[in-house]
């Protein structure tokens, strides 16, 4: 046999006896997924999941540059020792993707009952594999899809459900019944009512083969979130989706180190009978790898409780410091780590929920923060204890989202469609809400973030002796892009939530408020600068850090100088043209 016939044997997909330890690369960035990939063996990664800028549907390789990039690091996941890397796959794609012959149901929607219609899409999908034959397997989301395929016209399939179902099943004849590879349904949800589909189209699925990849959360990856109460009881092998990357709480730009939270979801699944292993993102697209950088401790994390339930989070900081920084580092560097849950879950969460944009300071026109994203959806009954420094039980919607939303967000739209019952009962009321008492709650808990990055910031300046002066540097710009951000959110917090007490006019314009409104306007204004100023820049991702100074700037000008807008998402904010005189007494 000459060289030119000798064949690369490509691994068989992992079998069902094998746990899964996975990661999931998102950024198309060669040099920082090889890099990933290099260090895999490190934690006996097994499984490995291309997905988002790499390949996000598999329509996407039909463009050159994803296809190379696909083989190049799936080719490199194989030399390290990764058997299986999988590809992410959306059903269905955008319906301009398929022919108009399908499209003949109500408003142009796919008929599901034409049967040329799924024997059209198998053909497709055997197309698409055989562009890529080194892969192992696919990660098919069947929710949020281009083409939701609930909603497509069938009188044969009466349910959504059903036809959830006969979308995965028809992608599973081909995947798993010709091609013997791995299929992963990955699937969350908006809201309960979502999960009323999805939980019988699971039922549904006609391959006991096909797996299922869910969620560390329900929805979405927010800290205050409960883990999915489906996830491992639904009588299918079920793998844990981690974001070890924080794309809502800091994408590793600022200090995103906490073991705790890791270990205290993960052991929670692991004593779910059907979960068999997981994988965890590694970065939120761009330069955000968290390889290299202190939030690899998550990863860490997973991997040693995967290792042995007895480790403790104690003991996977003193693991990952010893071994990245050096043993006499861990006492400060610890420290400065274990700040991170608090730092963030008080900054860029407001009163027990999320008050920003994936990462980006965005406390208004934003309204996902007030409705699709509360901590609130899942929880029963809905009460957040909020410790830092408030120490106060709230409720989320009668108290908390009440109060801190803007009018224009409680007045109608999408987003209050996905709270059915918090509309019903009346928590909500679309008339401004915000008051002095729950602006001195919101400061207290944003001062609370700040002083923890002071101590973290400080913490690093006396580890320097027993660090080197790389890793000096790198520590010392970290926390301190972290310390910009929480001021920066602590003064807009300031000055967005206390002059919407302020616009209230009257008693509302008390000696604290007007204090603090404008305390926070000088303060945020100086700080953006301060961000500009910084020398050196964190990785860009989904998050560009210095553009929340230009969000800072946008604040100041709806609030000093232009007068606060009049229309938000098309709804009257109550508050237009107003100004805060900021050089007043």
């Amino acid at each position: 046999m000459t060289v030119c016939e000798v064949k690369t044997t490509v691994p068989g997909p992992l079998p069902l006896d094998e746990p899964v330890r996975g990661w999931t690369i998102l950024s198309d960035r060669p040099a920082d997924g090889l890099r990933v990939i290099k260090r895999a063996p490190a934690y006996a990664i097994n499984h490995l999941q291309l997905s988002h800028h790499i390949v996000h549907d598999l329509r996407h390789l039909r463009e050159e540059r994803r296809l190379a990039l696909v083989k190049e690091l799936t080719s490199a996941a194989h030399a390290a020792g990764i058997r299986e890397v999988v590809l992410w796959d959306h059903v269905l794609y955008p319906l301009d993707y398929y022919p108009d012959r399908f499209k003949t149901g109500p408003e142009g929607t796919l008929d599901l009952d034409n049967a040329g219609f799924w024997e059209w899409l198998k053909a497709d999908y055997r197309a698409l594999l055989d562009m890529v034959p080194g892969i192992q397997g696919i990660v098919l989301t069947f929710i949020e899809t281009g083409a939701r395929v609930e909603q497509q016209h069938s009188k044969r399939l009466t349910a959504n459900h059903e036809k959830l179902a006969a979308a995965v099943n028809a992608v599973a004849d081909v995947v798993i019944g010709e091609r013997g590879l791995n299929l992963y349904a990955r699937t969350f949800s908006y809201d309960e009512a979502e999960f009323r589909n999805i939980i019988p189209a699971v039922e549904m699925f006609e391959r006991p083969e096909i797996r299922l990849m869910m969620k560390e959360a329900p929805h979405d990856f927010f800290l205050t979130h409960p883990n999915d109460r489906f996830a491992g009881t639904l009588q299918r092998p079920t793998i844990i989706e981690f974001d070890a990357a924080g794309e809502f709480n800091g994408q590793g730009i600022i200090a995103n180190t906490w073991p705790e939270y890791m270990l205290r979801r993960w052991s929670d699944y692991l004593r779910r009978g059907d979960i068999i292993g997981y994988t965890a993102r590694t970065d939120r697209y761009g330069g955000t790898r968290i390889i290299d950088r202190p939030s690899e401790i998550n990863l860490f994390a997973l991997r040693r409780f995967f290792e042995d339930r007895s480790v403790d989070a104690g003991q996977v900081y003193r693991e990952f410091i010893a071994e990245r920084y050096g043993e006499t580092a861990v006492p400060c560097l610890r420290e400065a780590f274990a700040n991170a849950f608090g730092i963030v879950s008080s900054v860029f969460y407001t009163l027990g929920t999320h008050t920003c944009n994936h990462s980006r300071m965005d406390f208004d026109p934003y309204s996902s923060s007030y409705a699709r994203h509360v901590s609130g959806k899942w929880i029963e009954p809905p009460e957040v204890f909020v410790e830092h420094g408030v120490n106060r039980k709230f409720h989320y919607w009668k108290d908390v989202i009440e109060h801190i939303a803007p009018a224009w967000a409680k007045a109608g739209g999408a987003r209050l469609r996905e709270i059915p019952r918090v509309v019903e009962a009346g928590w909500l009321t679309p008339r401004e809400c915000m008051t002095e008492e729950y602006l001195r709650c919101i400061l207290i808990e944003k001062d609370h973030g700040v002083r923890l990055a002071e101590e973290s910031l400080e913490n690093i300046k006396e580890a320097a002796p027993d660090l080197r002066e790389a890793d000096l540097t790198a520590l010392r710009h970290h926390f301190t892009h972290t310390l910009l951000t929480v001021r920066l959110y602590r003064a807009t917090a300031a000055a967005y939530w206390g002059f919407r007490v302020w616009a209230r006019g009257g008693d509302h314009r008390s000696v604290y408020v007007t204090r603090e409104t404008r305390r926070g306007l000088l303060a945020m204004r100086e700080i953006a600068q301060e961000i500009r100023r910084y020398p050196v820049k964190p990785p860009r991702g989904e998050w560009t850090w210095a553009k929340d100074a230009d969000t800072a700037d946008r604040y100041w000008r709806w609030i000093v100088e232009d007068g606060w807008p009049e229309k938000a998402r098309s709804f009257d904010t109550g508050m237009g043209g107003m100004r805060f005189p900021v050089a007043g007494d």
